[in-house]
């Protein structure tokens, strides 16, 4: 088949990006499509620069960095793309990427990271950090969050078929959408992570210290509770944090994905505080024989089986329901009386669910068997 690759942008590497390197192998010759494209990440993902095709965005000023300043545009951008000559269009998009205009005799799967977040789940808090929730320009982001709503449902008709990244993405989709999405967990690299050794003391948090990671809710609570805590990553939050940190909260910023497997083997669990619409982060940590300590909200309900007190055949985590110092703390409780029970052969085998192998045959499943069937209709349709 003659594919393309969409992408919204790549700039930094995250869970998007290592789902589109799995495209990139499952289609080695597609050309991709994306907004914006810093160079060095797309190689990272297997991409040379002839393969990559980026909008009139890169030309603006800072392109990789100030893009999502240019978020007005993304509907004008991402129909720019001239897709004529490819058969199949396959598109990962969190925001713009669906959008692109394709003919009738193309077909077009999406697999959906989530509903563009900042026009949808995530609008009101989007303005609030951005200080546009008051003053003479809240009527105006209020405005292109309301085309931005209605230019991604109108653009919804032009898939095919929808793959979500987990049950809370399919929710979303059916939602904003009205369609129906057929999950495909996201790919989780299981085999770099492996359980080793006796574990320590601490407890370990892995994330990019951004506000809805809600470092500061795990900081503070275990300042309350005297317990070692590993931060793992860096961002904005970063002064916040280290200004909140007591005796027992160890900063320690980025670090290699080595590290990381070596830390989050030798915790004693891995706090998960965020609303995710996957999480690579939980998965990581079973795979690594660690139990999560997670709120029981987003991707987590399909990764993360919670203890009961009597499942320990399929327990790997604590589900905490309200993002307070008070409900985590009750959880990290919980882990501790149950801490013993936990099994490393139970947490792996729960992770190998989610493999890069795993997702890369379904995908590859899925794409070939839409492809087939379209190409039967539009011969004898």
């Amino acid at each position: 088949m003659n594919l393309a690759l969409v992408h919204d942008w790549i700039t930094l590497i995250g869970g998007g990006e290592r789902a589109l390197k799995v495209f990139r192998e499952l289609w080695p010759q597609a050309p991709l499509y994306t907004l914006v494209c810093d160079q060095t990440s797309a190689r990272q993902l297997g991409f040379g620069p002839e393969q990559v095709r980026t909008s009139f965005l890169q030309r603006l000023p800072r392109a990789t960095r100030w893009y999502r300043r240019y978020l007005p545009l993304y509907p004008l951008a991402v129909e720019s793309f001239d897709l004529s000559q490819h058969e199949v269009i396959l598109s990962s998009s969190h925001a713009a990427a669906k959008g692109v205009v394709v003919r009738a005799d193309q077909l077009h799967i999406c697999y959906c990271h989530t509903p563009m977040r900042y026009a949808w789940d995530l609008a009101h808090q989007y303005l609030r950090e951005n200080r546009l929730h008051v003053g003479p320009r809240f009527l105006l982001a209020h405005l292109l969050l309301h085309y931005l709503r209605l230019w991604d449902c109108l653009t919804a008709p032009r898939v095919d078929y929808f793959l979500a990244n987990s049950t809370c993405t399919a929710r979303r989709i059916w939602r904003a959408y009205r369609r129906e999405a057929t999950v495909v967990y996201g790919p989780v690299n299981t085999e770099r992570f492996r359980p080793s050794g006796p574990k320590e003391e601490y407890f370990i948090f892995v994330s990019r210290l951004v506000p809805y990671k809600r470092a500061d809710l795990v900081i503070a609570t275990f300042n309350r509770l005297g317990l070692p805590l590993v931060v793992v990553g860096d961002g904005p939050q970063m002064p916040q944090c280290r200004k909140m940190a007591g005796p027992g909260v160890r900063l320690v910023g980025y670090q290699d994905d080595e590290e990381v497997a070596r830390l989050m083997a030798r915790a004693r669990a891995v706090v998960f505080a965020a609303e995710e619409d996957f999480g690579l982060v939980p998965v990581e940590a079973q795979a690594a024989g660690t139990p999560v300590i997670a709120y029981g909200r987003g991707g987590v309900e399909d990764t993360v089986v919670p203890a009961t007190g009597d499942n320990w055949d399929s327990a790997t985590g604590v589900f905490f329901h309200e993002q307070t110092p008070e409900a985590l703390a009750e959880a990290v409780g919980r882990f501790i009386k149950w801490e013993d029970k936990f099994r490393p052969d139970v947490l792996r085998a729960n992770a190998e669910r989610f493999s890069r192998e795993k997702f890369k045959l379904r995908v590859k499943a899925f794409v070939e068997e839409k492809w087939e069937e379209f190409r039967n209709r539009r011969r004898w349709g």
